[in-house]
């Protein structure tokens, strides 16, 4: 139990004072559940890469909204806002890329209210992260393709990856971790979802930590990755095992010992 005890305690240490640099900032700049959503599926979707460069863009899309991100999304449908974005980039992200995603967004808070009411349409039916990210995903894609003819960039494609296609889909489960688990860090809004069904959000840092926690076997970097930490974190806490994903990935951010 010795690994059980430095996990307790750094998730302890691990609290809100610690969340700079993370994309997870954003979201505790607002108060209102609709703004936090928004600005939190948006940071999820820019969280790849340098951190320093995610949070220059997240910076930029907060300028970019005045404020209020969820204003801004629900009325990008009507147009008004659109030139907005047209000179934001983001790695693999062009403006059109971008402009597109909020377009579409805009068009499921007219349709469905929030983000949430979208996602539950799958999970109701689906039971589980794996094949409700599936089909979430398969919204988004199969929306951009029928307004773009078929023919999407592949930025807007890498914004929206698959478990089906063996992806970690780390941006995804990184915003469900935040909607769905509740303490200091994460908002629990998304409670009809046990966090007991939530899968680690993998990038480079935790897969180093736990590929030397002895908490994953595996290699490479991908879905069934995710699931195998999942499942040996779960031993430690079968109620809320992703927990310790805040820890273990700034430990690992800051090239610190666990």
């Amino acid at each position: 139990m010795v690994l059980k005890q430095k996990l307790d305690y750094h998730y302890k240490a691990f609290d809100k004072t610690k969340i700079s640099p993370d994309p997870l900032q954003f979201l505790h700049m607002f108060s209102n559940e609709k703004d936090i959503e928004a600005i939190g599926f948006i940071a999820s979707i820019f969280a790849y890469g340098n951190v320093n460069q995610i949070i220059n863009t997240l910076n930029k899309i907060i300028e970019i909204t005045a404020n209020k991100p969820y204003k801004f999304i629900a009325g990008y449908y009507s147009g008004k806002y659109s030139y907005k974005l047209i000179d934001l980039k983001h790695r693999f992200y062009t403006g059109d890329d971008i402009s597109l995603l909020f377009y579409i967004l805009s068009d499921v808070y007219h349709e469905y209210g929030s983000i949430k009411n979208l996602f539950y349409t799958f999970y109701r039916k689906q039971g589980d992260i794996k094949n409700s990210l599936i089909k979430f995903s398969d919204y988004f894609i199969n929306y951009a393709m029928r307004i773009k003819g078929g023919n999407i960039n592949p930025g807007f494609n890498f914004m929206f990856p698959s478990p089906e296609l063996g992806s970690a889909c780390k941006r995804m489960n990184l915003f469900l971790r935040w909607m769905v688990r509740k303490d200091g860090l994460d908002f629990g809004f998304w409670g009809e979802i046990p966090a007991s069904k939530l899968v680690i959000p993998v990038d480079t840092h935790v897969a180093r930590i736990c590929q030397n926690l002895k908490l994953t076997k595996r290699k490479n970097i991908s879905w069934a990755m995710a699931e195998e930490i999942t499942e040996n974190l779960r031993k430690f806490d079968p109620d809320d095992p992703v927990k310790y994903d805040f820890a273990i990935c700034h430990i690992g951010m800051r090239k610190m010992n666990f």
